[in-house]
């Protein structure tokens, strides 16, 4: 049978554009379908938008900061308008590179919301088209609990998009994505709550890192509510929002921010037409070569669940496009050693096994970990500390997991995760002569094992 295309893929976000460009690239006749936003989540409203917001967070410490090295500023005053309208400006930019890349690739970009119609037909805007395989990369979005008054509150969807700045903020989640929201609403001037439902925010990273940002935050003057639960939020006729936490207790706020959770963004997808499946948590269900139920679909990204992070979903394109299509150069992703960054304030860079993990897993453990306040606030009365840890195992001296919180640590953890994955001991740490002074350097002269 002659299909109108090789491949179809519907979204156009991180992993499905690099799919779509490097299937073309090969050869591959190829459409993609977009029904919101050219380069999905991560540049819309995720993490380019959210790194630019922690940017602008950030300079109120910057300022203060800035007398003890011998600048004197006027009272800075900052503009919510300003930022957010030259983030709009940024972000069309980009939608507009993504738009370049795929035309030039040779894909054939269609904007509008596609449906599966069976294993090889959908319809993109009343165009009805064939395609040999599709490929599923929708992504997911944002999920908030049933509770009276859910309308009242916004998710991180609305939150690139607000009007004004909130005076006061309840933030609610977690996870990454409310940490950290909270430190951009607190860095910014708002009066920031954080609840969370558990003890602890940040579950599955390195109790350390948990420990460590918490008193960080803690601090800095935000105001954590830990083992506690939102029942209802109410608008007061003056717009204010009145929330009720479980137990009774209320907190007036302007703003609720709901970081919860994301969910398969599977609407209207029209899998009801073919035999892909879901999995408990409503993922769609793919093999080690995302290949779905239905031998002509395929699905990567954050709508499988796997790893929700844009660089693993643009790899997960790049297999794809390479077994299909260039079978010689394909190579299946590696999910060791992944290194992630929280952009929280300060932020969080992590590489491999937590503590925890290494115990859990049977690993004979040395744990090398310092704090320190780094130089650049010598001169400041900042009192903000650094974090470090090495995990390693003491059979081999390999190094298991590598943990930091403070300034830019995502940067500094990177290269870090090179080392890791060509399974670096701490020998080699130790023989490595470092950069003085920076705070990098704390890595390589670990020495004192702090536990076992």
């Amino acid at each position: 049978m002659q299909y109108d295309f090789d491949l179809f893929v519907i979204g156009a976000g991180s992993g499905g554009v690099r799919a779509a460009r490097f299937a073309a690239g090969f050869g591959a006749r190829v459409g993609i379908a977009e029904s919101r936003y050219l380069g999905g989540t991560c540049v819309n409203v995720g993490c380019v938008p959210k790194k630019l917001l922690v940017y602008g967070a950030h300079y109120r410490e910057d300022f203060a900061h800035a007398a003890s090295f011998g600048w004197h500023l006027d009272k800075p005053r900052f503009d919510w308008q300003a930022l957010i309208a030259n983030k709009n400006a940024e972000i069309e930019r980009l939608n507009g590179i993504y738009r370049t890349l795929l035309t030039n690739a040779g894909v054939r970009l269609l904007e509008g919301h596609a449906k599966i119609l069976g294993p090889h037909r959908l319809e993109v805007a009343g165009q009805t088209f064939s395609a040999e395989r599709l490929l599923i990369a929708t992504g997911g979005w944002p999920q908030m609990p049933d509770i009276p008054g859910k309308e009242h509150a916004i998710s991180s969807n609305e939150a690139f998009f607000l009007e004004q700045l909130p005076k006061r903020v309840i933030v609610v989640g977690g996870g990454y994505i409310a940490v950290e929201f909270a430190g951009i609403f607190h860095g910014l001037g708002a009066q920031t709550s954080l609840v969370y439902r558990r003890d602890l925010f940040l579950r599955g990273f390195d109790g350390s890192v948990r420990t460590h940002l918490r008193d960080e935050l803690s601090k800095k003057g935000m105001d954590l509510q830990f083992n506690t639960n939102i029942a209802r939020i109410d608008r007061q006729a003056d717009g204010t929002l009145n929330v009720t936490f479980e137990g009774g207790r209320t907190q007036a706020t302007d703003c609720v921010f709901y970081a919860t959770g994301r969910r398969p963004y599977l609407d209207n997808l029209g899998l009801e037409n073919t035999a892909v499946t879901l999995d408990e948590r409503g993922f769609i269900e793919v093999d080690d070569q995302y290949q779905t139920r239905e031998p002509s679909i395929l699905a990567l990204g954050d709508v499988i669940g796997k790893v929700q992070l844009t660089p693993v979903a643009t790899a997960q394109g790049m297999a794809v496009a390479r077994r299909l299509f260039k079978p010689e150069e394909y190579r299946p992703v590696d999910y060791a050693h992944i290194p992630t960054a929280v952009f929280s304030q300060p932020s969080i860079g992590t590489v491999g096994l937590t503590e925890e993990q290494a115990r859990e897993q049977g690993h004979a453990i040395n744990v090398f970990e310092t704090t320190f306040r780094p130089m650049k606030l010598t001169l400041t009365s900042d009192q903000e500390r650094v974090l470090m840890k090495l995990v390693v195992d003491r059979t081999t001296d390999r190094v298991l997991g590598c943990h930091m919180v403070g300034p830019e640590a995502g940067e500094i953890v990177q290269g870090l995760a090179v080392a890791l994955k060509a399974g670096a001991t701490k020998h080699v740490f130790d023989e490595t002569i470092g950069v003085h002074p920076t705070s990098a350097e704390e890595f390589v002269t670990l020495r004192s094992v702090t536990r076992q």
